[in-house]
């Protein structure tokens, strides 16, 4: 690669790099992302609010804060035309914390987990972790309580999943199968050290002359922290400012503190957790932005450009902020809508839109070569990989393929093709769901990677760069290829 090229690759790694570092969770990866747009120039909607849209500006909304739409509006686009779309998701296999997380055993203060998606859950033991997530907080206003949406992130490290030592389990290098009820369980702390942290802790109130109200009873005091140590409440309103008794909820999950970083003898991976699915999300949202940042940028633009980052990708899909959802089609609806009242106008505009669904691929393994079906093996630096499957577990068909890969040829981008081995189960993605609840057609994307659903994941920095150019140039030019190319079956 030349030089400047290495530099750039390096630069955009770098980007990408903050991006996972400010992204433990699915919420605060759509703050990350709310915060580029807004510093981009992008207006937020309410999608509780009526839409003025003007064509020439852009835009994005976002739904229970873990999903986010964000549009940039041709100036030359007029109600009918066509969106060219990166799809994505912003989810990862996780321990989620249980809504009832206290538990206690041996003398240990252990918090109560779930297993969210597919995770590599060998991979989470023995492994520095942090809480993340989202509290539902309390505070009051002239007197009446009002409620609002905390991100919260404890840095240091609290948490951990200990092995057993080897001495009690001989097998374990025969195949380590942790029961996830059992075994997967992060240590808080110890029962004796919280005590003397409690005596400690009550001595100093009532050397400050801090005392309960008389009409709140030691009673009432165990009610409150009967769903959660009270430890694990007090760090967490520590973090946000509040007093533990205004946490009303929380969606919190465990977070490896190690943080995301270019690695490598020569510096050529990104080693991080969450690169399936952040990494697409980056490099998509990054491209809009960048596709849309120039002045004239959008002046002969007929279509509209937009990304689509969604939550609960990892356990299908179904939710109310998933692909699943109406959330992405709510959004065709309404941009064009805003242009034209005539509802039937909406099955035109999706025939002639254009899906790019982009997920993280498997990238070929040298210790396991035999996973790969011989003329499909994906390499670390090879660029984008195009996913069939001839059972549409992915949406890819030769249109949709030869459209992506023109737009990639023209720029000397270089582009893999992979399917999964005939007597081997083939995963999926957002594509097939959106291709099939919205009719648009589609094709299956993804940087190749190693370690997927690991807590720590890795890919190439030159791949990073080939994935922003792609879709970059494909938001850039997909209308103009487009016109060339005849679709309809009508037109023989």
């Amino acid at each position: 690669m030349a030089k400047h090229h290495q530099n750039d690759a390096n630069s955009i790694a770098s980007d990408l790099i903050s991006f996972l570092n400010a992204s433990p969770t699915a919420f605060h990866a759509v703050d990350e992302s709310k915060r580029r747009l807004k510093e981009a120039g992008f207006e937020q909607l309410s999608e509780r609010n009526d839409w003025n849209l003007e064509a020439g500006n852009k835009y994005f909304f976002t739904r229970n804060y873990s999903t986010i739409v964000a549009f940039a509006i041709g100036k030359k686009y007029i109600a009918g035309n066509g969106f060219h779309i990166v799809g994505a998701h912003t989810d990862s296999p996780c321990l989620k914390l249980k809504p009832t997380s206290k538990v206690t055993k041996g003398g240990y203060l252990e918090v109560g987990v779930q297993t969210y998606g597919g995770g590599l859950w060998h991979t989470w033991f023995d492994r520095d972790l942090a809480v993340a997530g989202r509290l539902v907080v309390k505070q009051m206003q002239n007197g009446s309580p009002l409620y609002s949406h905390r991100l919260v992130r404890i840095q240091d490290p609290i948490m951990r999943i200990p092995t057993l030592a080897i001495h009690l389990d001989r097998g374990v290098n025969d195949g380590f199968k942790p029961n996830t009820q059992s075994h997967i369980a992060p240590i808080l702390a110890t029962s004796i050290k919280e005590e003397l942290n409690k005596v400690a802790n009550e001595n100093d109130s009532i050397k400050n002359g801090a005392q309960t109200e008389a009409n709140e009873s030691t009673d009432d005091l165990k009610m409150k922290n009967q769903k959660h140590h009270s430890l694990l409440l007090k760090l967490l309103a520590d973090e946000v400012g509040c007093d533990p008794d205004d946490i009303c909820d929380f969606e919190l999950q465990a977070c490896d503190t190690q943080p995301s970083l270019i690695a490598g003898a020569l510096k050529e991976f990104v080693f991080s957790g969450r690169l399936d699915n952040l990494c697409m999300s980056f490099c998509s949202l990054k491209a809009l932005i960048d596709a849309t940042s120039s002045e004239g940028s959008l002046d002969d633009e007929v279509g509209v450009r937009m990304v689509a980052l969604f939550d609960h990708e990892e356990i299908g899909s179904n939710s109310a902020q998933g692909a699943g959802s109406p959330v992405m089609l709510d959004a065709i609806s309404r941009v064009n809508h805003a242009f034209c009242s005539n509802i039937k106008m909406l099955e035109r505009v999706v025939q002639k839109s254009f899906l790019v669904s982009a997920d993280m691929a498997h990238a070929l393994h040298p210790n396991y070569m035999d996973k790969h079906e011989e003329n499909h093996q994906p390499k670390m630096h090879g660029g984008l990989v195009i996913k069939h499957n001839a059972n549409q577990r992915y949406a890819t068909n030769a249109i949709t393929s030869f459209i992506f890969k023109e737009i990639g040829h023209k720029h000397h981008l270089p582009i893999q093709d992979f399917v999964v081995r005939n007597d081997m189960p083939c995963g999926s993605t957002i594509g097939p769901i959106l291709a099939s609840g919205v009719g648009i057609r589609t094709v299956d994307v993804g940087t190749p990677q190693l370690s997927m659903h690991s807590i720590r994941e890795m890919c190439a920095v030159d791949d990073v760069m080939h994935s922003y150019m792609h879709f970059k140039v494909f938001f850039m030019e997909f209308s103009e290829l487009d016109s060339k190319i005849k679709v309809d079956d009508a037109e023989d």
